[in-house]
């Protein structure tokens, strides 16, 4: 493990992880639950260093069946998900706490809005730099390289790290 920088606590058995422990990954992420031969077996859960987590139980490594809690309480429900969908574009503490008053916008579900790096793009689980097309965590640790369409996504999508002042524009389609 010292290989992978992982860690672990817990439970042996014939030099295999096996029973309860807790796993480390480099990432920060956290296993706390049973293992089986090496593997997540029976219930356990991952911490993610955003402060989400997934309740599950596990078969040979794999997730049978399992449950996902954002870091702000709200859990995903796979039907019936009305977060953020095509008719209410409310953020989860705006469902729960109401609206702002009228001038004060809620730019994400986090209070206060991380401030973005000049240039950059939060992009939900980092920040992105569109000129390096490099994402890091929100500690500046790498994560990944950008591919062409991910890269599209972001700069289309994600709130950005300056302001803009574009004016007024003309309506491209003629108004009756």
């Amino acid at each position: 493990m010292e290989y992978t920088g992982s860690s672990y606590d817990g439970e042996y058995k014939n030099g295999r992880l096996e029973g309860k422990g807790k796993y480390n990954f480099p990432t920060e992420t956290k296993y706390d639950g049973e293992l089986k031969d090496g593997e997540f077996h029976g219930k356990g859960t991952l911490h993610f260093p955003n402060g989400s987590k997934y309740d599950a139980t596990w078969e040979n490594g794999i997730a049978t069946e399992g449950k996902y809690t954002f870091a702000d309480g709200l859990q995903y429900e796979e039907e019936d998900w009305e977060y953020c969908d095509g008719y209410d574009r409310r953020f989860y503490t705006e469902i729960c706490d109401n609206l702002k008053p009228a001038g004060r916008s809620q730019l994400t579900n986090r209070i206060p809005p991380r401030d973005i790096p000049e240039g950059c793009y939060d992009c939900g689980d980092g920040f992105y730099n569109p000129k390096t097309r490099v994402v890091v965590d929100y500690k500046h640790k790498f994560l990944r390289n950008a591919d062409d369409d991910e890269h599209k996504w972001i700069v289309e999508t994600c709130r950005k790290g300056w302001d803009e002042i574009v004016g007024y524009q003309k309506p491209t389609v003629p108004v009756d």
